[in-house]
């Protein structure tokens, strides 16, 4: 929308939903633009147009979100540690991390925060940092991964913030174990393609599959990104901000052009009710309806699917080192776990139990 300074929102409840009403002089081409927002209506008791308080409406209208972060770490945290909180975020930012990475590092930093009450996180030593590892141990009984997460936020205060020396060198960090990708056979896939019948929800898991996306990688994917000529996408600013191309499986073209004729996507090629960029939860939750449709009994997420095209891409006799530059992996060991998952050489290996019959 090109005319938001002619704009004015007030945010408040309409039929106990929450809306923004927006206000502005009269303006027959302005009037016809707010009438065509998916939601829009005219409240005749506030004279004025208004739309559901989406994030996407926020956006589109240039309006800040709330920090809910903040807010919370400030009510929780010691305020000799509130300037620490300001310097941590900053530095993330400035370093051009992404915004999931900013948003995991600083709820673990303010959960250390959180358990130094008054003591200044600026004088903390080591010996307090390796009490708070084992409380995080012992008593929260968090997992390795998360132990590792925690450590690393710190790990980012001190070397990257204070720019102090390595704090870490003697607190070993727990072993993490060995997890397999869960990967589904072919017969499971075709059961939850077929179990899903809505054609966008139907689209986007085949695109995850055929060319082994990860969830953020789907929902970021835009029109100008597939090129249909070439048979190729952009897969761009992925994991590590980095671009990389993967095939567009043949058999999705009529698919993806039947789609983009019903739903008539502007700039993204998968996007919400209201417009904008489909949400991660939403993807997870067409995933998680249609395993259950599909009456596959095994505990995946939608990166499942990213795990299977590896499968078998390998099982199918795919170079390895096609499959890492695929995957957009940096390191070839990242992609070589998969070789513990489709080994057929292994499973053809007769146990002797069964050489006793």
């Amino acid at each position: 929308m090109n005319n938001l300074n002619e704009l004015h929102f007030q945010f408040g409840k309409h039929n106990a939903s929450n809306v923004i009403f927006i206000q502005f002089e009269k303006n027959y081409a302005l009037s016809n633009q707010i009438k065509a927002l998916v939601g829009a209506k005219w409240s005749n008791s506030k004279r004025m147009w208004y739309v559901p308080d989406v994030l996407e409406y926020r956006k589109q209208f240039g309006i800040e979100t709330k920090n809910s972060i903040s807010e919370k770490t400030y009510s929780k945290i010691s305020p000799v540690n509130h300037s620490e909180i300001k310097l941590f975020t900053e530095q993330i930012q400035l370093m051009g991390y992404s915004p999931n990475t900013l948003r995991t590092y600083t709820v673990e930093f303010n959960q250390f925060l959180n358990y130094l009450n008054d003591n200044s996180a600026r004088t903390c030593t080591s010996f307090q940092v390796r009490n708070y590892l084992l409380f995080c141990m012992n008593d929260l009984k968090l997992s390795e991964s998360s132990i590792h997460s925690r450590i690393n936020a710190i790990k980012f205060y001190y070397e990257k913030v204070l720019f102090r020396d390595k704090i870490f060198v003697e607190i070993p960090r727990p072993k993490k174990p060995l997890q397999l990708p869960k990967a589904l056979n072919v017969n499971e896939i075709k059961k939850i393609f077929e179990a899903t019948t809505n054609l966008k929800h139907n689209t986007m898991l085949k695109m995850c599959y055929g060319m082994g996306l990860r969830l953020s990688e789907i929902i970021n994917l835009k029109i100008s990104h597939i090129d249909s000529k070439t048979m190729q996408v952009l897969v761009a600013r992925a994991k590590g901000k980095k671009d990389r191309y993967v095939n567009l499986p043949e058999s999705i073209l009529d698919q993806l052009r039947s789609y983009y004729l019903e739903y008539k996507p502007k700039e993204y090629l998968f996007e919400g009710q209201y417009g904008g960029q489909y949400s991660a939860r939403a993807v997870q939750l067409v995933f998680k309806n249609s395993l259950h449709k599909s009456n596959v009994n095994k505990k995946v997420g939608i990166h499942s699917l990213r795990h299977s095209f590896a499968t078998h891409l390998l099982e199918n006799g795919t170079d390895i080192r096609f499959i890492q530059d695929l995957l957009g992996h940096n390191d070839i060991k990242t992609t070589f776990i998969y070789t513990h998952v489709t080994d057929k050489s292994l499973r053809k290996i007769i146990s002797p139990l069964d050489n006793l019959y």
